[in-house]
């Protein structure tokens, strides 16, 4: 007998392309459990709700597992698994307790490695060249169970953490969609999930995008890309204004730019970050208020504030 049962806790992009794996391979999926979108979140990603509603699959936004007529729900549909896809709650465990094979979870990276949260974004800003997703047994801890299965991606030089995020987004489901026949039987592969060999990670907030140029080229530049659109941006500040750094590249430090101060700088009409390291970045988009700041107006920023 299929052990094909269950809840599926989803969201983003993720939740949405594993959720699809699940339907495709023929998993009974009585109820979902997602998020409501953040009023001031943008909204770039795939919806989970879009999805159910196409496939006319009952979902619930709940903000408080407590409740006990959720739990009594949750206990009534009697699920083989729990599914939690890019959710952003941690499943406390008396309802991981629900799944009578398992409560499995996907996480975006190499676990043991980056474990906690935004762990695509963590990655990229320390330069790894590698990650991926891993689907594993949730704990009470986060991202501490046994891992199932998981699979990598490379990260290229200049790519940033959305565009490694895509193809993370596409390694999930391929992860799942292998060990697919395995959970079917009821079979769920395991092994030891050293967290002593890994790391941990919080969350990120805007004001972690803030540059430091006395950092070294490269590890600024790992913050433009961790941090680029559709992610709030790395960012400075010159006469009150926030300026944000979202297209760079590694460039040579122009001669007349060596004795600079710190910071941006225009030179042959080209804007520079003189970094801590004596080199620089070459920014081809500097924003602020939501609209492109020319090599000109930076100029003219930069002589203004000369004169304070």
């Amino acid at each position: 007998m299929q052990k094909n049962k269950a809840i599926v806790f989803a969201y983003h992009t993720v939740g949405v392309n594993c959720l699809q794996i699940l339907l495709n391979q023929g998993f009974d999926i009585p109820l979902v459990l997602t998020h409501e979108d953040a009023p001031h979140e943008n909204i770039w990603f795939k919806s989970v709700r879009d999805l159910c509603t196409e496939h006319q699959i009952p979902y619930l936004t709940p903000t408080n597992f407590d409740d006990p007529d959720l739990i009594a729900q949750l206990t009534a549909i009697d699920p083989d698994y729990l599914f939690s896809f890019y959710y952003r709650h941690m499943i406390p465990s008396n309802i991981l307790g629900i799944a009578k094979v398992a409560a499995l979870n996907m996480h975006g990276s190499l676990l043991p490695k980056y474990r906690g949260r935004v762990p695509i974004n963590w990655a990229v800003l320390h330069g790894e060249t590698k990650t991926g997703a891993t689907l594993h047994v949730m704990e009470a801890k986060p991202d501490a169970g046994d891992i199932v299965h998981q699979k990598s991606v490379p990260i290229l030089p200049d790519e940033t953490a959305y565009e490694v995020f895509l193809k993370v987004a596409e390694i999930a489901a391929i992860t799942l969609e292998e060990v697919v026949p395995d959970l079917l039987e009821g079979n769920v592969p395991r092994r030891p999930n050293r967290l002593q060999e890994g790391s941990y990670f919080g969350g990120r907030t805007p004001e972690d995008g803030r540059i430091d140029w006395q950092q070294s080229a490269q590890n600024i530049y790992n913050l433009v890309r961790a941090v680029a659109p559709p992610y709030p941006g790395a960012f400075t500040e010159i006469q009150g204004k926030q300026l944000i750094v979202n297209k760079a590249m590694l460039a040579s430090l122009p001669n007349r730019l060596i004795n600079s101060r710190l910071g941006l700088d225009v030179v042959d009409n080209r804007i520079y970050g003189f970094c801590g390291d004596e080199r620089a970045l070459l920014i081809s988009q500097l924003v602020h208020d939501g609209k492109e700041v020319s090599a000109a107006e930076l100029q003219q920023i930069l002589l203004q504030a000369t004169k304070e």
